[in-house]
């Protein structure tokens, strides 16, 4: 005779298996250095995505002291002063040597809940996209903090209301 089956038990155990697939068991020692995670923000929606090419991480900073099974303590400079230094393994990732990978947080304003304000810096190129109904100004933006190759598509409109200055008269 069979044991009876419960199958709320066996959906749990296939559902623990598939997510332990994918699970990352990540430990960092005293003395690595490590990114911290920032969320951007924009007042500008791009079709639908805010921050698509943001810089998602600023740092890299090094780990002081271990808190608890998933916590950091990071030396961080002087400039975040206003935020608590103890953060979750999920906002740190781990740092590889590159000296492209550094972006010096005195260029971004980083505020305590970790957003920031990205500014731009000049217009690159212009086009008018034509829909089936009407015709879309763009404007090619290259913002501070980002290489050429980062730049983005705006509504010529949008950016003519938040940044007037781009726009000699």
């Amino acid at each position: 005779m069979t044991a009876p089956l419960c199958w709320s038990e066996v959906g749990e155990k296939r559902q623990k298996s598939f997510a332990d697939l994918k699970r990352r068991d990540i430990e960092y020692q005293v003395g690595d250095k490590v990114f911290l995670k920032v969320s951007p923000w924009k007042k500008i929606m791009r079709f639908g995505q805010k921050g698509k090419v943001s810089p998602q991480f600023i740092g890299p900073y090094e780990i002081l002291e271990r808190v608890g099974p998933v916590a950091y303590k990071l030396a961080l400079p002087t400039e975040l002063d206003k935020i608590h230094n103890v953060f979750h393994i999920s906002m740190l990732r781990r740092y590889r040597s590159d000296p492209s990978h550094v972006l010096p947080v005195e260029s971004i304003e980083v505020n305590p809940d970790f957003t920031y304000n990205e500014e731009p810096i000049q217009i690159e190129a212009r086009e008018v996209k034509q829909l089936r109904n009407k015709r879309i100004h763009l404007v090619k933006v290259l913002w501070r903090n980002h290489s050429g190759k980062e730049a983005t598509w705006e509504r010529e409109e949008d950016m003519r209301t938040q940044y007037p200055h781009l726009f000699p008269v």
